[in-house]
């Protein structure tokens, strides 16, 4: 079940959803949001091999204001984890990478941008890959729409981040995070979900 996102996360909500000025109409020329942008938006830079592959693939603006979005919001997340449970074994700029490239296959599918759609998914592993990514870095694209009891911390992390953007709130997705760190670091569910 999906709600709406508690009032104490609204202001990262609304940071997030200031970058839909970089989104163009059909037809317009991508451009990255600039170093400037971001820090205006208070937005962490996506990775520039990130950035090299989405300009190479001509990724449409939508796309990289949602990869953005995502990748801001997963780096949030899992600095804050690794803070609150230092003995986490999670790879921060992995889960980062997962985050800004998860939905990358879309530039070659571009109709699962706004409507159903999973064929993004492999094709945004094969992409990676390709290009030399590693396999642990490129499954992202491939895990965001696996099922939740199969995922990872990072994978994770990812997904909630992939709900979380749009001002969206998933209690079982939300459940399946704090289980996972909880069997991660041995420590009682209760306790996680209380930090």
């Amino acid at each position: 079940m999906t709600s709406a996102c508690p009032a104490r996360h609204a202001a990262d909500i609304a940071h997030c959803l200031r970058i839909t000025a970089f989104v163009t109409l059909p037809g317009e020329a991508m451009a990255l949001p600039t170093a400037a942008d971001r820090a205006a938006l208070g937005l962490v830079s996506l990775p520039a091999d990130v950035e090299a592959i989405l300009i190479e693939e001509r990724a449409p603006p939508r796309l990289v204001a949602h990869l953005t979005l995502v990748h801001d919001v997963s780096r949030r997340v899992l600095a804050k984890a690794t803070k609150a449970w230092p003995k986490l074994p999670v790879d921060v700029d992995a889960g980062a990478f997962g985050a800004a490239t998860h939905d990358i296959g879309k530039a070659r599918f571009p109709a699962e941008l706004s409507g159903p759609g999973s064929l993004h998914e492999a094709e945004g592993e094969r992409l990676l890959l390709a290009r030399g990514v590693s396999a642990a870095r490129a499954r992202f694209a491939r895990t965001h729409g696996a099922e939740r009891a199969a995922l990872d911390v990072e994978e994770l992390v990812v997904v909630v981040a992939d709900t979380v953007w749009k001002g969206k709130r998933d209690k079982g997705l939300d459940d399946a995070l704090v289980a996972a760190i909880a069997r991660t670091t041995a420590q009682p569910t209760w306790q996680v979900f209380m930090t």
